[in-house]
This record gives structure tokens, C-alpha cells and sequence, in this order.
């Protein structure tokens, strides 16, 4: 008898019960200012993924054995932005209040506000760490405020002063990083620093969240906003897995992967082998 065809990430296709991490993707490209096609990124990591094994040798963990559920795709306005947000975080939601953590797969970096809302009133003394090419600190770009440039803006209205922690910071115009200097912690250039603050951050509740295109685009083309200066794939799967095992992760998002800029596939294997890693990091035995 035929049974359904349903992909998901790996092994990660757990019942929702025993799950302890859900991994949804937020297909939404809406507000990207250079080259569209993030919105290809999540359906692109589920099926490029068995491309890569299911067991870290880095961790000697294998996602055949952890509690993840991937819930696919959610179904998106892509004439609404304040919809799309509110699907987001409605979902978001749902994965809280059963208990269980959340992981997106983006789209474009605004995603990241839907989500991070619905664990800012459950953890309203979250703090973020941010990995990222780009500040994302601007008040408005383009006339609107729901920007993939805005969007660590639009965070600190939740949370205040001090409690953003960027890492990786090449891009920007001068008020973001003059306004940042006043109102976050930023660590430009490299992730030096980042120890520190997850000790710093000692039992406090995180949100976490990695725009890919802090990676070099010598190492990771695929992304809409390419920046020259970034960092390597293994220093960045160094630093997420240290996140993600020491830190008390409430929450967390992949973004800005635009698998139309790589035809190779490299940019989207790198995206996969991030996920993997964090899963299994996320997940304590």
C-alpha cells in the first residue's frame, strides 16, 4: 500500500508529543531590499538534506536518536506583511505553550520579529544573540519599518537597551552604528567576544538567531545580500554549537539563504550542515 510522501529535514519527523524541538519554515521574501528568493530557502534545506549525513562527527550525535519534528512550511501572504508575521507568530506560539522550542527556517531576516515576539511574552527577560553580515538597527528602510534591515530594531522595542548582542557586523550606514553603540552590543567583524557574553548570559533565557550571510560569500554566494569580510563555515559552526549547548536557547532562527545565487548547491549544503549542527546542540540527552 502507498503511504504519503511527506520530506522533512533528515530524521527529523518525530510526532509532535514526543518532540522536544519543532523546525517550521517561514517562506517569505517580501521585504527583501537587493535580490529576492530567500522564500526558495527553507523548501531548499528540507530537500538538500539528504544530501548530508544525519550524524554529526563533530558531536557524535545522530538526529535519527533526537526528539525533532520538522512541521514543513507555513503558507505565507505575500501581500501582507503584518499577516505573514502573525502566521509566524501564531505558530511560534503553538510550539511554546506545548512546551517544546521552536526553530524557524526563513526567508528573508524580518521572519525573525514573529517568532521573537511570541517568546519575548513568554521570556520578556529574553536577550538575542545575533549573527549577521548586516546591523539590521535602521528605524525605517524604504518608507516602512518592516524591514529584513529593520528587524533587530524593531526586537529592541521589546526588549531595551543591553540585551542584543551582534556578532559578525561588516554592513551598514553610519546611524545604525552609531545608534548601535548606545543601545546594543555590537562585535563587528568576527565573533570575538562571543564566549563572554554566553557566560554573561548565565541561565537568562536567548533567542537566537543566524542570517547566514555572516558567512563569507567566498564560502556562502547563496544569499541576497552578499558582503565581502565574513566569517568561515567552521568558525560559525564552532560558535552556534557553543550557543547552542551553553546557552539557555528559548528559541531560534536560520535565515537568508537564496539558493537561486549558488547553483553549486554549496550554499544551501553549508545552510544544511548549520541546522544540523544546532539541532543536535539543542538537544540535551
Amino acid at each position: 500500500m502507498l503511504s504519503s510522501n511527506i520530506e522533512t529535514f533528515l530524521e527529523c519527523d518525530k510526532d509532535f508529543k514526543s518532540a522536544r524541538i519543532v523546525m517550521f519554515g517561514a517562506p517569505f521574501d517580501s521585504t527583501t531590499s537587493y535580490r529576492p528568493g530567500t522564500r526558495f530557502g527553507s523548501s531548499a534545506i528540507r530537500r538538500e538534506s539528504f544530501g548530508i549525513e544525519s550524524y554529526s562527527p563533530y558531536q557524535d550525535k545522530d538526529l535519527i536518536d533526537a526528539p525533532v519534528l520538522d512541521a514543513g512550511d507555513l503558507e505565507l501572504s505575500f501581500g501582507n506583511t503584518q499577516l505573514a508575521l502573525k502566521a509566524i507568530s501564531d505558530q511560534t506560539r503553538e510550539i511554546l505553550e506545548a512546551g517544546k522550542l521552536p526553530m524557524m527556517l526563513g526567508g528573508e531576516h524580518l521572519v525573525t520579529l514573529g517568532a521573537f515576539r511570541e517568546v519575548f511574552k513568554v521570556y520578556p527577560d529574553a536577550a538575542i544573540i545575533h549573527f549577521d553580515a548586516h546591523a539590521d538597527l535602521r528605524d525605517e528602510y524604504l518608507g516602512t519599518g518592516l524591514s529584513h534591515a529593520c528587524v533587530l530594531r524593531r526586537c529592541w522595542e521589546l526588549t531595551g537597551d543591553g540585551r542584543i548582542y551582534q556578532f559578525g557586523i561588516r554592513s551598514g550606514d553610519r546611524e545604525e552604528f552609531t545608534w548601535g553603540r548606545e543601545h546594543v552590543h555590537m562585535h563587528r567583524f568576527d565573533l570575538d567576544g562571543l564566549e563572554e557574553t554566553v557566560r554573561r548570559l548565565d541561565g537568562r533565557p536567548v533567542y537566537v538567531t543566524v542570517d547566514l550571510d555572516v558567512l563569507d560569500p567566498g564560502v556562502f554566494p547563496g544569499t541576497g545580500t552578499p558582503e565581502p569580510g565574513g566569517v568561515s563555515f567552521d568558525a560559525l559552526r564552532r560558535a552556534v554549537t557553543f550557543v547552542c549547548t551553553h546557552a539557555n536557547v528559548a528559541g531560534c532562527d536560520i535565515n537568508e539563504l537564496s539558493p537561486p545565487y549558488d547553483a553549486s548547491g554549496a550554499s544551501t549544503m553549508a545552510a544544511c550542515k548549520i541546522v544540523r549542527e544546532m539541532l543536535l546542540a539543542l538537544w540535551h540527552e
